[in-house]
């Protein structure tokens, strides 16, 4: 029924909602009104059977689950994306270039196996990616976690030969780079081959949700404690000077503090061409932001770079003339597959772990903001296959492992990307440069490489802007970003993520145990209840409280809700029942001292009357009591009332102990209950039974 009511003559007018129905109790909704359903219970047979069944249905459903590629490409319209596609894949390609050549440095290889992995992950991922819209390849994040694992299990100590000069006595120590280069090579295929088996194990089992437990502030700051290791670790190559390379916990600090005290050799023509590639690439990202909506394709500013100073290392003999470190040997072609030397596997494991979730975490982020902003939908486990097999076949091409980056994703997609054709372009843009022009970058100065991931690291910098903003909305948030953060720089990226990850759980915890707790009023005229301390409008109903907390109630936070329902309703049993005994020996011990004086006073047990006539009320003191009031009946017919003394000790004793006499729970937000919280909640509900205040629950799920 909804009729219309008019508060005031100005007011616009209220729409009025009335229910009514009768008030049903579980007994009722059990027996009358609801009826579950019949159900058989299944044996293991029959659910394996219905599991394991084959038809061609599920036989197809399964090959485009495995495929996506065959549910968009039979229908691929060649007019409308053809173009796109053609354009983005260029571009994509063109930024992957320098990118591989650069991240292979942070993953402390040869240059050639980023572009090995820059073509390998991203042909395959076309065919078994669900994404139509991020870039496959190096990332430096990942990188940068290979790296630190490469080089703790392959030292420069461990390849360091000394030389005699002429004289027994005249040694020169120097490293064997090509022994030490094939070692890290051969860690790094090993941690990436066990990276993919996780991965797609992980996917096989239906594991697409361990995302979640990386969120976001979590993942922000460590990203953004990434850049700081990444920005540190380019600072050598920046300078030109030779530092050794740390992992492990402080690693951070041993390098700031190793180029700082070899900081007086450095190269100034590296630091100089190092600078003016950081300005001509920063004016260039500068552009493209300012006239994204002008510009049909981003400028290329990585590879005009690239190019440039490859073009004048080359012409100035910048290695031999200026001893400026260059990249030296890319070979041509791809290199044959081979099988990864497993021996390395033990101590590889936890590191690969690390690796497989940042790696998955950081692609489905993308996946899913690209998926939810034009509207198509990814699948997390399919995903984690794609990466899987990504990772794990490309490793028996000499590759190291990949995620997807934001900054050629966003290129990617900007350009005009509709589909992974545009992936699979840019990994024939790779191929071309391995087959046939890998040899043009051999003079490219490791500075230039330095600059570019240096610039491309300024968009996780900027994650700083994360604290002002987390502070105003959430204090647990920001502490989870900042520990992230500081965890990840001063511990290393892998004991960091761990460190990060167990405070976010403890974080969840600390939630539930300090949950917000409410007394509810009504407003007035409306059904609504709202937080009588916020509220004014908000009044409680006279001897009824309404406690609301928003937490489930288990073993960890029981008795903490217990005691915010006695301290936020003001109604303690304990003390209520510590009133009422007190008051019953007090009761006690007055009656024994009466008792006592009547019986030293034993003239005055005779009775005595005395007839006040016009009160009609007769006064007597009778044996073994105190003085009695009896009722008479007046001349007019009324009645006198008659008090006795015990009555009146009775009435004292029986008056209620607290105001209140009713407490409701509200439990809308309460989604479980364990054994602990139900044993303490019947506990509370018979302690304040035993003090006369009734307990209600309101709001409770039948789930629980």
């Amino acid at each position: 029924m909804e009729q219309h009511v008019t508060p005031s003559e100005n007011a616009p007018p209220l729409l009025m909602y009335r229910v009514e129905r009768p008030v049903f109790d579980e007994a009722y909704l059990h027996t009358q009104l609801l009826h579950p359903r019949e159900r058989s219970p299944k044996t293991i047979r029959q659910r394996l059977t219905q599991q394991l069944h084959c038809s061609s249905e599920r036989a197809k459903a399964i090959a485009l689950s495995f495929l996506p590629i065959l549910t968009w490409l039979p229908s691929y319209p060649v007019k409308e994306y053809l173009f796109g596609d053609l354009v983005s894949g260029l571009s994509t390609g063109v930024m992957q270039l320098p990118q591989g050549l650069a991240y292979a440095m942070l993953a402390a290889v040869p240059p050639v196996y980023g572009l090995y992995s820059s073509f390998y992950p991203v042909l395959l991922y076309t065919f078994f990616g669900t994404s139509r819209h991020i870039s496959i390849g190096t990332f430096a994040v990942i990188s940068l976690m290979i790296g630190g694992v490469v080089v703790r299990e392959a030292p420069d100590s461990m390849f360091t030969i000394q030389a005699l000069n002429g004289t027994a006595t005249n040694t020169t120590v120097f490293i064997d780079t090509e022994a030490r280069d094939a070692r890290r090579v051969h860690v790094a295929v090993v941690l990436t081959t066990l990276v993919g088996v996780i991965q797609l194990v992980l996917g096989l089992l239906r594991f697409g949700f361990v995302a979640i437990y990386l969120t976001e502030p979590l993942v922000r700051g460590f990203t953004t404690a990434a850049a700081v290791h990444v920005f540190i670790s380019q600072l050598k190559y920046l300078l030109g000077i030779q530092t050794p390379r740390f992992s492990g916990p402080l690693s951070a600090l041993h390098s700031v503090t190793a180029v700082l005290s070899d900081i007086t050799s450095t190269n100034v023509t590296t630091l100089i061409v190092g600078m003016v590639c950081m300005v001509v690439l920063y004016c260039v990202k500068d552009l493209n932001e300012r006239f994204k909506k002008k510009l049909p394709v981003p400028i290329p500013g990585e590879i005009i770079v690239v190019m440039v100073s490859t073009g004048i290392s080359y012409g100035l003999s910048l290695s031999e003339n200026y001893q400026v470190d260059v990249v030296r040997t890319i070979p041509s072609g791809l290199l044959p597959p081979a099988i990864p030397d497993f021996s390395l596997l033990p101590n590889l494991v936890t590191d690969s772990i690390a690796i497989a979730v940042v790696g998955f975490s950081m692609g489905i982020s993308l996946a899913k903001t690209f998926a939810l902003k034009h509207g198509y939908s990814v699948d997390g486990n399919q995903e984690l296959i794609a990466l899987g097999l990504c990772n794990f076949v490309s490793s028996f091409f000499h590759t190291f492992a990949i995620t997807c980056s934001m900054s050629r994703s966003l290129v990617q997609e900007s350009t005009g990307g509709n589909t992974q054709i545009a992936g699979l372009l840019a990994s024939m843009v790779v191929l071309l440069v391995v087959v046939a022009i890998g040899f043009v970058f051999q003079p490219l100065p490791q500075t230039a490489l330095a600059a570019i991931i240096m610039v491309n690291l300024l968009g996780m910098f900027k994650q700083f802007r994360d604290i002002p903003a987390l502070w105003r909305t959430s204090k647990i948030e920001l502490a989870i970003w900042v520990v992230a953060f500081v965890a990840s720089v001063l511990l290393g990226l892998d004991l960091g993520l761990l460190v990060a990850l167990g405070f976010a759980i403890l974080s969840v915890i600390y939630r539930t145990q300090s949950p917000k707790s409410i007394i509810l009023g009504q407003v007035l005229d409306t059904g609504l209840y709202c937080d009588v301390d916020e509220y004014e409008k908000a009044a409680e109903c006279t001897g009824i409280k309404i406690f609301h907390s928003n937490s489930s109630i288990y073993f960890a936070n029981s008795d903490l809700y217990l005691n915010a329902l006695k301290e936020k309703t003001g109604v303690d049993p304990v003390h209520l029942q510590a009133i009422r005994k007190a008051r019953k020996r007090k009761l006690k011990k007055e009656r024994a001292e009466r008792e006592s004086q009547n019986h030293k006073s034993p003239q005055k047990m005779s009775a005595v009357v005395k007839l006040d006539v016009e009160l009609g009320v007769t006064h007597e003191v009778v044996a073994g009591g105190g003085s009695q009031n009896h009722l008479e009946v007046q001349g007019n017919g009324q009645v006198a009332e008659t008090h006795t003394e015990s009555d009146s000790e009775e009435a004292r004793f029986l008056e209620p102990l607290c105001p209140v006499h009713t407490l409701i729970l509200d439990w809308t937000p309460v989604n479980f209950i364990d054994s602990v919280g139900a044993k303490a909640i019947k506990l509370v509900i018979k302690e304040y039974a035993a003090v006369d205040v009734c307990v209600f629950i309101a709001g409770c799920s039948s789930e629980l």
